[in-house]
């Protein structure tokens, strides 16, 4: 069995254990995005590994498999990836000023991670806060392109490891995805998700897949070691968002008007930004990063509040973009 059947086993043996019902064949395909045969072999997978499992059939003659013997399933303990879902939740519910939410949620973390044996308890905090890390953002809300959860479970059990990985990508110019082994080293979430990874088949150099041209990822069992000097947080600051160039990398500089200035004064533009008071009220804004197009679909929420100092290919951009109807700051 390989080590994504392995781990599909034991997650749908809790779903059949967790479900007061039970679950049917169609849950399962829904679940695990495969057609009902392929669920149905599932299913007899799970019989042969938990003998105790049962079925009955609901007042929809669908048949529902239930697992009540769970002493096997305890013995599994707390996944990194179920800690990476709570802190997440945690950071969501803190940011929403949800305070009876957040209080319960760091109540369940604690408990739970206080069933573990410290050392290991300590390591999957740690991972926990390093994958959060690396996606960016514990959530990010807005418009985004689709990425296939799949996909995107993959790939995070592939960092954890760390493991290379085998995908099927389809670049701007292909006409079809083709097959890439990388080692994978990090998650950009925006508009656009981006994979920070080494092509093996090419140079040393960090390339950027867009997640949602990833048609197929597959985890291997090659481990292999990270650029000791690779700070991830450095990396993505080259950015303005999830678009990178190192050719566009320049400085910016942004002035914002008397009226706009204790608004822009809230927002966190860059993590290296500069922010200087100006006499009239105003505010200046400069750092260093790239993605100019993304920088001037952001500076079109300000409207004429905000003027590009430079550089002069964003200044035209912002111009263009620019909507004088804007009344509302973001």
């Amino acid at each position: 069995m390989s080590f994504q059947k392995a781990q599909d086993l034991l997650k749908l043996a809790g779903m059949s254990a967790s479900r007061h019902g039970g679950i049917t064949v169609k849950e399962v395909a829904e679940a695990f995005s495969v057609n009902e045969r392929t669920a149905q072999r599932m299913i007899a997978a799970l019989k042969d590994v938990f003998p105790s499992i049962s079925h009955q059939t609901d007042s929809e003659r669908r048949r529902r498999w239930k697992l009540r013997d769970t002493s096997m399933l305890g013995m599994q303990g707390l996944y990194r990836r179920e800690l990476v879902a709570l802190e997440a939740s945690i950071i969501r519910a803190e940011r929403e000023g949800a305070h009876i939410e957040l209080e319960a949620l760091r109540s369940l973390r604690d408990r739970l991670v206080a069933t573990l044996p410290s050392a290991q308890a300590r390591s999957m905090e740690v991972d926990a806060e390093a994958i959060l890390e690396a996606k960016g953002y514990a959530c990010r809300p807005g418009p985004k392109v689709k990425t296939s959860p799949a996909v995107l479970n993959v790939v995070s059990a592939a960092l954890r490891g760390p493991f290379r990985l085998i995908i099927r990508y389809k670049g701007a110019q292909d006409a079809k995805p083709h097959r890439r082994v990388i080692e994978p080293y990090g998650i950009l979430l925006g508009t656009r998700h981006y994979l920070i990874a080494r092509d093996t088949a090419k140079d040393a150099n960090l390339r950027r897949f867009r997640m949602d041209r990833i048609a197929k990822a597959e985890i291997t069992n090659d481990w292999f070691e990270k650029d000791k000097g690779f700070d991830l947080e450095a990396y993505a600051a080259r950015s303005f968002g999830s678009f990178h160039s190192d050719e566009e990398f320049t400085r910016v500089v942004w002035r914002f008007s008397p009226a706009a200035a204790p608004t822009a004064r809230e927002f966190e533009f860059h993590p290296r930004q500069e922010v200087t008071d100006l006499e009239d009220g105003g505010l200046l804004v400069s750092f260093e990063a790239s993605g100019l197009v993304e920088m001037a679909w952001h500076l079109a929420k300000w409207g004429r509040e905000v003027e590009v100092v430079e550089p002069a290919a964003l200044r035209e951009m912002a111009l263009a973009h620019r909507n004088a109807s804007v009344r509302v700051l973001p």
